[in-house]
C-alpha cells in the first residue's frame, strides 16, 4: 500500500506566474525519498476559502500527509496558519515564548538592514506569527516565520498538516525539523521505499518509444513510467516499490538493447556527464560565444567545483570583439560572414588559445527574431568543439522557435557535442 501525500502551494504571486513555484517539485522529491508518493501539487491564491477547499479535497482522497507552503508572514493576506488551525479543529493562541523569539529575530533583521518601522505595527505582526494552534508542534523559524505541524483535533480523523514558509531557503532549512516531528514520523513509519530510476536517450522519437512500451505492457504493471521529450532528449523516469526491482531491471535491460545506439545515460543529466568527464580526465575548457551571449559558460559554471575545469569564456558579439578578443581573422569574417562554420571554428580555437584550455567551444548564429537572410535564416547556428590532439566536433543547426529557445537549444547542442567528444555515445 502506497502512502500518499499532498502539497498545497499558496500565494497569488505563484498562482499568477509572477513567482515560479520552486517548493512543490522540491518537496515532492524529498517526500519520494522518504517513501511517500505525492498525488497532487495544488497552487492556490491568498484566499482562505480556496485553501480550505483544497485541504478538504486532498484529505477526502485519503491523503495521509498534507503540506502547505507560504502564507506565514505578518501581513493580512498571510492566513495559512489560521486556516489550517480551523481545518484541524484546533483553537489558536499566542505563544509568549515564541513571540519573544520571533521578536528578537525581527529586531536583528531590522537593525542589520537599517529599517525603521512603527513599533505597534511590528509587535502586531510578531504576535500574528507567534499564534499557534493548540497541540501543534512549532518548527523554529529560519527567517521570521515559524512553521507548524498540526495534527487533527482529538477525535477527528484526517492527516496532519505541515505548515511551511514560502521562501525556498527558509522552507528547506526547516525541512529536517518537519520530518522529525512526531506526527510526521508516525506517517513515515508506515511508508515503504519508493525507488526512481532515469534513462536518457538522444535521437529516439517519443512515438517510437511508445510503440515499444505497448509491446511490453503486460510486464510493466508494477512500474509507473513517465516520458518527457525535451530538445531532442527523451527522458524516461520510472518509479516503483522495492519489490518491483526485478521488473525494472528487465525493462531497463530491454530498452538498453532496443535503443543501444541512442541511450546516453542511465541516470546523470547531460550537464553532470560533461562535468564529470572534464573533472575525471583533468581537462580544462573555455568558451567563445556570440549568439548565446555567455549562456554556455553560465551553464558550465552552474555546478559547484566547476572552477577546476572551466577557465573562462568570452562573449564576442560584435565582429570587432571577435577579432580583438578571440583572434578571429578579419579575412575569415569578410569571406564567410560571422555566422559560419569557419567562424565557429575560429571562436573555439581562439577561446582555447586565449585561456590555455584543453578544449575550446565556439558558437555563432542568428537567434532572431530579426537579422536572418535567405541564405542564413533565423535559427541558423554553427557550433564547434576543439579538443586535445586536434579532435574536432562540429554541427550546423537549423533551429525553430523564439529567440530564447534558439539560444537555449544551441547551448544544449553544444553540451551534447562535448559529451560526444569526451564520452562517445549517440552523436549530437
Amino acid at each position: 500500500m502506497v502512502t500518499r501525500a499532498g502539497i498545497v502551494v499558496t500565494g497569488t504571486e505563484v498562482l499568477t506566474g509572477r513567482v515560479p513555484d520552486r517548493n512543490g517539485p522540491w518537496l515532492a522529491e524529498q517526500l519520494r525519498r522518504l517513501g511517500l508518493d505525492v498525488g497532487h501539487v495544488v497552487v492556490v491564491g491568498d484566499r482562505p476559502e480556496d485553501l480550505r477547499a483544497t485541504l478538504s479535497f486532498l484529505a477526502g482522497l485519503g491523503t495521509e500527509l498534507l503540506i502547505t507552503t507560504g502564507g506565514l508572514g505578518p501581513t493580512a493576506d498571510d492566513l495559512t496558519a489560521q486556516v489550517v488551525a480551523e481545518f484541524q479543529g484546533r483553537p489558536s493562541a499566542v505563544d509568549p515564548a515564541l513571540e519573544g523569539r520571533v521578536a528578537a529575530v525581527v529586531e536583528r533583521l531590522m537593525a542589520r538592514r537599517g529599517w525603521v518601522a512603527d513599533p505597534a505595527a511590528t509587535a502586531a505582526g510578531v504576535r500574528k506569527q507567534a499564534t499557534v494552534p493548540a497541540g501543534a508542534t512549532v518548527l523554529e523559524p529560519v527567517g521570521t516565520a515559524p512553521g507548524l505541524v498540526v495534527p487533527p483535533a482529538d477525535g477527528r480523523a484526517g492527516p496532519p498538516v505541515v505548515v511551511l514558509p514560502g521562501p525556498p531557503g527558509e522552507l528547506r532549512g526547516m525541512w529536517p525539523a518537519a520530518v522529525a516531528a512526531p506526527a510526521v514520523g508516525a506517517v513515515l513509519a508506515g511508508a515503504a521505499e519508493l525507488r526512481q530510476e532515469t534513462l536518457r536517450l538522444w535521437g529516439t522519437l517519443e512515438a517510437q518509444l511508445a510503440a515499444t512500451l505497448r509491446e511490453m505492457e503486460a510486464e510493466l504493471a508494477d512500474l509507473e513510467i513517465t516520458t518527457c521529450l525535451r530538445e531532442g532528449e527523451l527522458e524516461i523516469v520510472t518509479r516503483f516499490p522495492a519489490q518491483a526491482q526485478p521488473a525494472y531491471d528487465r525493462f531497463a535491460g530491454l530498452l538498453g538493447r532496443e535503443y543501444a545506439s541512442t541511450v546516453f545515460s542511465t541516470g546523470p543529466t547531460l550537464d553532470e556527464l560533461v562535468a564529470a568527464a572534464l573533472a575525471e580526465r583533468g581537462l580544462t575548457i573555455a568558451t567563445g560565444e556570440s549568439c548565446t551571449g555567455g549562456l554556455l559558460a553560465a551553464r558550465l559554471t552552474e555546478r559547484p567545483g566547476s572552477s577546476t575545469y572551466v577557465l573562462g569564456g568570452v562573449t564576442a558579439y560584435a565582429n570587432g570583439a571577435k577579432e580583438e578578443l578571440l583572434g578571429v581573422p578579419r579575412a575569415v569574417l569578410a569571406e564567410h560572414g560571422a555566422v559560419s562554420p569557419e567562424v565557429a571554428r575560429a571562436l573555439a580555437d581562439g577561446a582555447r588559445a586565449r585561456f590555455g584550455a584543453d578544449l575550446g567551444v565556439g558558437i555563432t548564429g542568428v537567434a532572431g527574431p530579426g537579422g536572418g537572410t535567405d541564405a542564413k535564416p533565423v535559427g541558423t547556428v554553427h557550433l564547434c568543439v576543439v579538443g586535445p590532439d586536434g579532435a574536432v566536433a562540429e554541427r550546423a543547426l537549423g533551429l525553430h522557435g523564439s529567440r530564447s529557445a534558439v539560444r537555449d537549444r544551441s547551448v544544449t547542442m553544444a553540451l551534447h557535442l562535448l559529451r560526444e567528444l569526451l564520452l562517445g555515445g549517440p552523436p549530437a
